[in-house]
């Protein structure tokens, strides 16, 4: 399989959902972050061998409350993908098969809504409601990861068949989403996909694979500037970005830690794993203004 063969299998993973297997047996974990060690300065897996094991795992998230984790993985048995929800139950940790994959999960900041690429689900007294369109001017976006701040603007990304693909923001205006619009050339070179905007909009993280990078597809990040502009795209650096894919990056609610995707096989995507940092890299890479 060439390079362009594999990266067109990940995108199709990435935007696909597929069936339900069984749920899993509960996990005995207590303490936050699934009872983790928390990561200093250097990336390591998020829960080896419960999460990220040698298989395909993805977009690992946690609610604002920090009492819900989801990823997605992909099945061994049946070779679906679906989403798995770690639930924090009288301080342990409960796993199950949460739905087939529909999306890629990201949070709005105040917890009530699960945003799945253009649709989303909205959080009940019982849990969370059936899945609903976002509809309006983001009906017919080819969304793979939406995320949104906490005024309710939302990034996203496209997919588009020729393995391009730019970010785009639409305002939230009594309740309708504005027609979107393009960022600007320095983050949008035709390959910038996976947007993850902080709740203030004071940076947006993304992945892109570009000259002077360190390889395959790596992690950037922007700083808004004083003006409103977004700043040039830098370079997450050597200790999080490698000559593998690195994507799908996301902050946890609380700011301190920075989850994404890795790339672990060699010549393919069979085993991606969740991989978790110090969030610090964040404030030191900032400019000074």
């Amino acid at each position: 399989m060439n390079g362009a063969s594999r990266l067109v299998l990940l995108c199709l993973l990435i935007v696909s959902g597929c069936g339900v297997s069984q749920e899993a047996p509960d996990q005995k974990l207590t303490g936050p972050y699934l009872g983790q060690m928390p990561p200093g300065a250097t990336p390591i897996a998020f829960a080896p061998e419960i999460v990220s094991t040698q298989g395909w795992e993805v977009s690992g998230v946690f609610t604002p409350d920090l009492l819900n984790f989801y990823y997605i993985r992909r099945n061994k048995q049946s070779q679906k993908q679906e989403i798995v929800e770690f639930k924090n139950i009288n301080g342990y940790w409960h796993e199950r098969v949460f739905s087939a994959r529909n999306g890629t999960p990201l949070f709005s900041p105040s917890g009530d809504i699960m945003y799945l690429g253009k649709r989303f689900r909205k959080r009940t007294d019982s849990g969370w409601s059936e899945l609903q369109p976002l509809g309006g001017a983001l009906e017919s976006w080819p969304i793979m990861r939406l995320s949104a701040s906490a005024n309710g603007t939302v990034f996203f990304d496209e997919f588009k068949q020729d393995l391009t693909g730019d970010i785009r923001f639409a305002r939230l205006v009594d309740g309708q989403y504005q027609a979107p619009q393009l960022l600007n050339k320095l983050i949008n070179t035709g390959r910038s996909f996976h947007p993850f905007i902080a709740p203030d909009e004071s940076y947006l993280i993304f992945d892109s694979k570009r000259e002077n990078g360190f390889g395959d597809s790596d992690l950037y990040i922007s700083y808004k500037q004083k003006e409103g502009t977004w700043g040039a795209p830098i370079n997450l650096g050597e200790k999080i970005n490698t000559n593998a894919w690195e994507a799908l990056a996301s902050v946890t609610p609380d700011g301190k830690y920075l989850f994404f995707n890795r790339q672990m096989s060699q010549g393919g995507y069979g085993d991606v794993d969740i991989f978790w940092v110090s969030a610090d890299i964040i404030e030191q890479l900032k400019p000074a203004s």
